[in-house]
């Protein structure tokens, strides 16, 4: 049976942006999802313990070839290099403000980020048949080239949308309507 796991962006939660919609408009259709609540917060968000948490639903075989997984900012990167090491295939990615080996947000931003990044990034397209990139061309932590280039290497079809900022609720996405039509 299909499944959806939301993984939500550095120093976020669950409940941020447009990821509690997206839950309740899945769930409403009677579908499976889950929205971990990843450790956030320098000492405390990295690699290691994100993927201690999503270790967790794998190793109850919640992540599987049926899966789609959906993640913002960081989260992407995360998700990658996570199926990549772990060698778990999956049916769909759907990536929103993705990137890789940027650094220059800011001082906190940079130190939970960096143990995300990865060299083999484009590995990930053996670990899943489709991988949509969501992206904006104004976006105020991240540059557009970043976003871009993470969208260049990684997918089987890129949305630009432009002066959507970082496609959350400081830049008016409560909502994503966008989205839906790629689930």
């Amino acid at each position: 049976m299909e499944n959806y796991f939301i993984i939500h962006g550095s120093f976020s939660s669950p409940y941020s942006n447009w990821i509690g919609w997206l839950h309740d408009f899945i769930e409403s259709d009677g579908k499976q999802v889950y929205v971990p609540s990843f450790p956030i917060g320098v000492g405390y968000q990295n690699y290691e313990n994100w993927s201690k948490l999503l270790k967790y639903y794998l190793d109850l075989g919640l992540i599987n070839e049926n899966t789609i997984i959906i993640g913002h900012s960081i989260a992407p990167v995360f998700i990658s290099k996570f199926l990549v090491q772990n060698k778990v295939k999956v049916k769909k990615l759907i990536f929103v403000c993705g990137f890789n080996n940027y650094l220059g947000i800011n001082d906190e931003y940079d130190t939970v980020n960096k143990s995300m990044y990865f060299d083999n990034l484009e590995d990930i397209k053996k670990y899943a048949n489709e991988i949509i990139c969501f992206y904006s061309d104004n976006d105020p932590y991240v540059r557009y080239k970043e976003e871009k280039e993470f969208a260049d290497m990684v997918s089987t079809e890129k949305i630009l949308i432009p002066n959507a900022g970082h496609i959350n609720s400081e830049s008016g996405y409560d909502t994503f309507e966008d989205i839906v039509n790629y689930l």
